[in-house]
């Protein structure tokens, strides 16, 4: 179920999809009220209305090959979901969207259809994004031996960089307002006890990493925590500010760097837990 606010966050109240467990939320940029929600079992909503009704794009379960996406992280029902959806910044009918251990797919009208899985993205897809402007670029974040993937055409084909990388439990990712080829990552390790590493807190051994102009990725640190013992979750751009970006980890601590990520100062604040996101407005 979704709920929304008038107040800046005060209170809250229900925005529909009752009974419906959402994993992802998009917000078009292009018309007001227009959103689209991602559920588990592995659905796609649309709202026109700001959230108060919703319609099912029904095409989405006719995807092939749906019928092996099988989620390792929810037991015991094992069901897929879909953890990520992104709209593009420049084209409202094109939607991509990613299921963990499923697929990646796309959509050129609005979700009426949808491919298959795009060959050379990550089918354990963690977050998928958009950049900010360029509807060109995508991101993924995702559990794969490359950890991340990128596509230059908006969705259409993916290569996985890998050079530089030596964690490869991708978890969520992020681009540059202005520079689209300079784009960041967290990751963990592949590290398996009960759970993945890179989800234990105090053991995470995590890492934020840079890509700039498709040279191989950067490890940063720059005041970071060395060891980085808790998740990187969160990767905020300021969509107004080149070079800006803030890290948000599982222990409530937010960083921010204000030069592409050379130097991190931590903010004077704690959010208490962070597990899956967070917002700038």
């Amino acid at each position: 179920m979704e709920s929304d606010t008038s107040d800046r966050g005060q209170t809250w109240e229900p925005a529909g999809l009752s009974g419906h467990i959402v994993k992802s939320l998009a917000i078009s940029r292009h018309e007001s009220g227009v959103l689209i929600a991602g559920t588990k079992p592995a659905g796609i909503y649309m709202s026109r209305d700001g959230g108060r009704s919703w319609s099912e794009q029904e095409a989405f379960r006719c995807i092939r090959g749906r019928r092996w996406w099988r989620s390792p992280a929810e037991p015991p029902d094992w069901q897929a979901y879909v953890m990520a959806v992104s709209i593009s910044p420049t084209d409202p009918n094109v939607v991509v969207a990613g299921i963990e251990f499923g697929a990646v797919v796309r959509s050129d009208d609005r979700g009426q259809t949808w491919s298959n899985h795009r060959k050379g993205a990550i089918r354990d897809c963690h977050s998928l994004t958009f950049h900010v402007t360029n509807g060109d670029w995508v991101y993924e974040a995702g559990a794969s031996l490359a950890g991340a993937a990128v596509s230059r055409d908006g969705g259409r084909s993916w290569q996985q960089p890998k050079n530089g990388l030596k964690h490869h439990y991708g978890w969520t990712c992020a681009a540059d307002p202005e520079r689209p080829e300079v784009w960041y990552l967290s990751a963990g390790p592949y590290g398996w006890k009960g759970v993945p590493q890179a989800h234990m807190d105090g053991q995470a051994n995590a890492a934020i990493y840079r890509s700039a102009g498709g040279a191989p990725w950067e490890r940063l640190g720059g005041g970071l925590p060395e060891p980085m013992n808790h998740m990187v979750y969160a990767l905020e751009i300021d969509p107004s500010r080149p070079g800006h970006l803030y890290a948000g980890l599982s222990s409530g601590e937010v960083w921010h760097t204000a030069d592409y990520g050379d130097s991190w100062v931590k903010l004077p604040i704690n959010l208490g837990r962070i597990f899956r996101m967070t917002i700038i407005v």
